[in-house]
């Protein structure tokens, strides 16, 4: 009866993690649409092409720009902060 039980465990654990969808890949994506018809300062980033945002704008009130996450990655800071300019060391006087 205990082999029977943890072999229903094991089945059912298998089948469970086998069903569970993956997750969605993240994508950024070069290209924003923007104009008043969007709540977002960034706009709509879901386009691969100008070419797909410009054919989304057409007839709208909205232009294309580039999505400023895609252009412009966060950098992140510097190794030594204060130490990475000569002028800004802490100086004793």
């Amino acid at each position: 009866m205990r082999n029977f039980f943890l072999a229903t465990v094991a089945v059912g654990t298998m089948a469970s993690i086998g069903m569970t969808p993956s997750p969605v890949q993240a994508r950024d994506y070069p290209f924003c649409i923007k104009g008043d018809i969007y709540d977002s300062p960034v706009g709509d980033c879901s386009f691969d092409t100008y070419q797909q945002c410009l054919a989304t704008a057409s007839g709208r009130l909205a232009y294309c720009d580039v999505n400023p996450f895609y252009a412009y990655p966060n950098r992140g800071y510097p190794k030594k902060p204060g130490v990475t300019d000569p002028r800004k060391r802490n100086r004793l006087y």
